[in-house]
């Protein structure tokens, strides 16, 4: 007999019955974010201000810094709040609104490692026409499609998602992921298997191929150059395959634990590893290219002893950036207001019908 009970609401049992721990996983955590966003934040800051670091390798990289700030953020507010929370309940739109968030961050990490590898094979391959080809238009144009392509194929794949009736509603996660939401669907799931699929074979034949494609053509130029030429190759494109392996292998361990069975792995253990993509490279990408690449370095020294100057000057575009993030800051805190003023006028005044006024959906 089929279930009639249809879910609109998935319960999280990553979390299970911590007891007083989770106030330690929890200032684990907020440090930890803390430190992700101050570092990613800081280089992304010290590029756009460095005149000498407006070359296309360090804007890919600010790209890269960019995306890791915004797929932490689809992840470590929601674990914070879990964690210090006494239910692990989530709606199905907001964890469809995590899986595109979480996932969007996973392709344009992709897309943006294929473009540097792409930019390192043009500069070592091709040194003497690299300035024609990677032309401004060209760089914007690589970013802007690796996120277009990003939100676009994700954006299918959860409306074939939300389309969905689910008969159960327990994911053994710390967080929603497509692929265990779509187990729990009681209806038809061909469509979501082929579109995960063919993302799947897109995704690797348009990054992760020329990715590897671009890198073993620089070791063929490099195995043939000169001790200077391989040592500046070495330099370049050591972080960057560093970053491409350590973010790999943390997809491969979520393909991993959502394919095969994981129970005999501590919950401690398999939450890690989960998480393991979405925390560690943001975590370590901006230490490792601000400690291997040389002018990255130079440039923080130099953003650390700026308060020495006499002159203070900024971009154009730096200024408009500025008044529209300060104008935005104020016109939201007094809207904030207004909303908790209206919320405790109703709450006073007319407390009877507060809870009919006052849905969710308001």
């Amino acid at each position: 007999m089929e279930n009639s009970t249809h879910f609109k609401v998935f319960r999280l049992a990553a979390y299970g019955d911590i007891g007083q721990l989770k106030y330690f996983y929890y200032a684990v955590v907020t440090v930890l974010y803390f430190v992700i966003i101050l570092a990613n934040a800081f280089l992304i800051g010290v590029i756009c201000i460095e005149r000498s670091l407006h070359e296309p390798m360090y804007l890919f990289l600010c790209a890269l810094f960019v995306n890791q700030l915004y797929g932490s953020t689809g992840l470590f507010p929601a674990l914070m709040f879990n964690l210090l929370s006494d239910t692990h309940d989530i709606s199905l739109l907001y964890c469809c609104l995590q899986i595109y968030v979480l996932y969007t961050y996973v392709l344009t990490e992709f897309s943006n490692i294929a473009v540097m590898s792409y930019d390192r094979y043009i500069s070592i391959c091709y040194p003497l026409e690299y300035n024609n080809i990677m032309t401004p238009k060209k760089i914007c144009g690589l970013i802007l499609l690796s996120w277009v392509y990003s939100f676009f194929i994700n954006a299918i794949i959860i409306s074939l998602t939300l389309r969905l009736q689910f008969c159960g509603n327990v994911l053994d996660r710390a967080y929603c992921d497509n692929y265990s939401v779509v187990k729990l669907a009681c209806s038809n799931t061909i469509l979501n298997n082929i579109a995960g699929l063919a993302g799947t074979l897109l995704t690797f034949s348009c990054t992760i191929c020329p990715t590897i494609y671009s890198y073993v053509r620089i070791l063929q130029i490099c195995l043939k150059s000169s001790k200077d030429t391989k040592q500046k190759a070495f330099n370049t494109c050591t972080p960057h395959i560093a970053s491409l392996l350590n973010f790999f292998f943390g997809c491969l361990f979520l393909i991993q634990q959502g394919r095969y069975e994981t129970a005999h792995i501590p919950p401690i253990l398999r939450t890690i590893l989960f998480v393991y993509f979405l925390v560690c490279p943001p975590l370590f990408n901006p230490f490792m290219y601000g400690v291997r690449m040389v002018k990255i370095r130079q440039a923080c020294k130099k953003a650390q002893h700026s308060n020495q100057r006499d002159v203070y000057a900024v971009s154009t575009v730096y200024c408009y950036l500025h008044i529209f993030c300060i104008y935005t800051y104020g016109s939201l805190e007094f809207c904030n207001l207004a909303a908790m003023s209206y919320n405790r006028y109703l709450a006073l005044c007319y407390p009877l019908q507060y809870n009919v006024i006052m849905t969710p959906n308001r």
